[in-house]
């Protein structure tokens, strides 16, 4: 299960952008009960795929900038003379 932490506002956003999708989309008028299970449901079967590619994504790019960096650092060595 997802840690998501979102604040009590921004859920019934969230809920209220759920019900005017249905509404818009579909002509569908849907209680804010039905926007909530509809978010669930979201949150605990789409949201897991959304995280992961996200996780994936952040771990691309800092695996970009790990090797810009160790390139820059071996840059910096210098030769070592052998007498």
């Amino acid at each position: 299960m997802l840690f998501i932490r979102l604040t009590k506002e921004q859920q019934e956003l969230i809920i209220a952008d759920i019900q005017s999708f249905f509404y818009n989309n579909r002509d569908e008028d849907i209680t804010e009960f039905e926007a909530e299970r509809v978010f669930d449901f979201m949150k605990e079967y789409v949201a897991p795929h959304i995280y992961n590619a996200a996780i994936s994504d952040a771990k691309y790019v800092m695996e970009r900038q790990l090797s810009t960096i160790e390139d820059e650092l071996a840059s910096l060595e210098r030769p070592i003379k052998i007498k």
